[in-house]
């Protein structure tokens, strides 16, 4: 059976790229914290040779592959950064800073950009156009560090940009696209709800901020089952129930927070003020008072058709139809969308679940981890898509 080069390519690299995910694993560094993490890039790409290294922030890194011949700009980009998680695996790799955990696959996402960019700079010559490899710290906290590379001009005259996902949700040996929004917009609220605290004995003389904060946590699900359209999308959470400090005492305040889910910036901007109302409401009923603050995260992912139909026609020339899966959007945050408001993209999924090998826990947990297998496939993808976008060869190998 032939198989194109990219696939050839990556397999060949397998080990090597299993290796720099495991470093990385073993000394993950949080958001706006990545000075050992970008070293270690820098370093690794330097090594490669043929390409032109910058740091556009502090804890970022960008390698620019430039062709022979002028062509297309495309950018490719992997988050490099952990989480505040106290790892409960038991391998051989896990991590070696106390409280610290890539929990979300990001090792594996900069392990994969660095496998495309060894064998993207070996083919310079071949190349037709420019490549820009973009390892992006803080995506996990706002305001990320999407923005600021943003700013800092990595997507000035960038014609098209691309990233995957490594999903425990998808099955490894899957790659799945999503047309038009993918990923939610992850804004953030807090309340503080204010009555009158007293004795629990004699309810009557206070304004008890409990019933009242419960009422709130109640009717504000009713934004999304009545005032919200049925067809649209949105996810009011509240995550966070705060006060009291005895069983005889009714507090005189309770703090909630919580989070708002989107993806139609009308939508999105009504939210607040439908919250807002309600909690308005059932505070005046109640002699209580309120104090609201909404913010705003991320913009919602939102794959561009043209750029998404590439992707997906190379999964299926890469492993066939069988393995490719039209996922609905989810509403998880990513600041992925930074990229894409500068122009047309996609953001994919790499299946990393093995229920076999027991790889079955979701991102952010203490024990999350993927199959390694899955990082051959989305270096093939990554090479694969920047040989199709500026004119590469694509020879077949026996």
């Amino acid at each position: 059976m032939k198989e194109l080069s990219a696939v050839k390519e990556s397999k060949e690299l397998k080990d090597q790229v299993i290796e720099w995910r495991r470093h990385l694993h073993r000394n993950p560094e949080l958001s706006f914290h990545e000075e050992q993490t970008s070293q270690f890039i820098y370093e690794t790409l330097e090594s490669f040779g043929n390409m032109e290294l910058s740091r556009p922030t502090k804890n970022s890194v960008m390698a620019k592959l430039t062709g022979s011949e002028k062509g297309r700009v495309l950018a490719i980009r992997a988050d490099i950064d952990a989480l505040p998680i106290t790892e409960e695996n038991d391998f051989d790799f896990i991590s070696q800073n106390s409280g610290v955990m890539h929990a979300c696959g990001h090792d594996g996402h900069s392990a994969m950009l660095l496998g495309a960019a060894k064998i993207l700079s070996q083919r310079k010559d071949e190349l037709k156009g420019e490549i820009r490899f973009i390892f992006q710290h803080a995506e996990e906290v706002f305001p990320g560090g999407a923005e600021e590379m943003v700013q800092a001009g990595v997507m000035d005259g960038v014609d098209a940009v691309i990233g995957t996902h490594l999903w425990s949700p998808l099955e490894v040996g899957k790659i799945g696209v999503v047309y038009g929004p993918m990923m939610a917009a992850p804004d953030t609220f807090f309340l503080t709800i204010t009555g009158k605290g007293g004795h629990a004995a004699l309810p009557h003389q206070t304004i008890d901020s409990i019933a009242v904060a419960s009422q709130v946590v109640t009717n504000l699900q009713h934004i999304v089952s009545r005032n919200i359209d049925p067809l649209e999308q949105l996810v009011v959470s509240v995550t966070k129930f705060q006060g009291g400090t005895t069983h005889n005492v009714i507090p005189g305040a309770v703090e909630l927070c919580g989070t708002v889910r989107s993806f139609d910036p009308e939508i999105r901007d009504q939210a607040p003020l439908l919250m807002e109302r309600v909690i308005k409401g059932i505070t005046e009923a109640h002699g209580a008072s309120y104090e609201f603050n909404y913010e705003k995260g991320y913009r919602a992912v939102i794959n561009e058709d043209s750029v998404t139909k590439m992707l997906h026609e190379t999964a299926e020339e890469l492993y066939g139809g069988e393995n490719v899966e039209q996922m609905k959007p989810t509403m998880v945050g990513e600041d992925f969308s930074a990229f894409l408001q500068q122009t047309d993209g996609c953001f994919f999924f790499t299946g990393a679940r093995n229920e076999e090998k027991g790889i079955t826990y979701p991102h952010h947990h203490a024990r999350f981890t993927i199959d390694e297998d899955a990082l051959e496939r989305g270096v093939a993808m990554f090479v694969r898509t920047a040989e199709k976008m500026l004119g590469m060869k694509n020879e077949i190998n026996v």
